[in-house]
């Protein structure tokens, strides 16, 4: 585990008993930072396209996928008794149901960008919280994303410019990047695209006096 501390002048805040994220998300981390959240990073000991398939084939909605799948990476972190350890997912549902994965080539991310082009989809972001075992905290945010109509060109311009940053990107763009140009509306949570529903964890993290109140 590597331990991170928020930047900036003072003493980082010292959670009570200790928070463990299971990811390795760039952003996430970021996002805890700046926000003065201190935590250890872990790698969590789950086979999401596994677990993913498995629980598509039970039936889960693309929003209860989500939930499912970061209570889970929640609960394969091995941490002491007394950590709580914070799992997060997304899950990108288009206006048709169906549910996209991870780019495997450049092919693949290309043939996502057409599919989005000109459509809404649905951007499912979820977190779960996991103490001794049991899930104590949850939530999911769903945001909804507009493409504007996109022309082959175009697409071949910005995966020339943005493919090694977006390689494992769900949709093929990263919202902080260059890929906000490929919208032309988006309804919801600027921090649950990034990958956290923050302002609910936040809240939590105070009630539980993790963060001062």
């Amino acid at each position: 585990m590597n331990a991170l501390s928020p930047p900036g002048a003072g003493l980082p805040i010292q959670p009570r008993t200790g928070l463990l994220l299971a990811s390795r998300s760039e952003a996430r981390h970021r996002m805890l930072q700046a926000a003065g959240v201190a935590f250890e990073a872990a790698d969590a000991e789950l086979d999401e396209s596994e677990a993913k398939v498995g629980l598509v084939a039970a039936g889960f909605e693309p929003r209860d996928l989500a939930e499912m799948l970061a209570e889970m990476k929640a609960r394969s972190v091995r941490a002491p008794g007394d950590a709580l350890i914070l799992g997060a997912d997304q899950v990108l549902e288009q206006d048709d149901g169906s549910i996209l994965s991870k780019p495997a080539s450049r092919e693949d991310a290309l043939a996502q960008l057409r599919s989005l082009s000109g459509r809404t989809h649905f951007l499912h972001s979820a977190a779960a919280i996991v103490e001794r075992g049991e899930r104590v905290w949850g939530r999911t945010e769903t945001v909804a994303l507009r493409v504007r109509p996109l022309s082959d060109s175009y697409l071949e311009d910005y995966l020339d410019q943005e493919y090694e940053q977006i390689r494992f990107c769900v949709g093929g763009y990263r919202i902080e990047g260059p890929g906000i140009q490929l919208f032309d509306e988006i309804d919801g949570s600027h921090f649950a695209i990034l990958g956290l529903p923050m302002l609910p964890l936040l809240a939590f993290l105070r009630e539980r006096r993790i963060l001062p109140r």
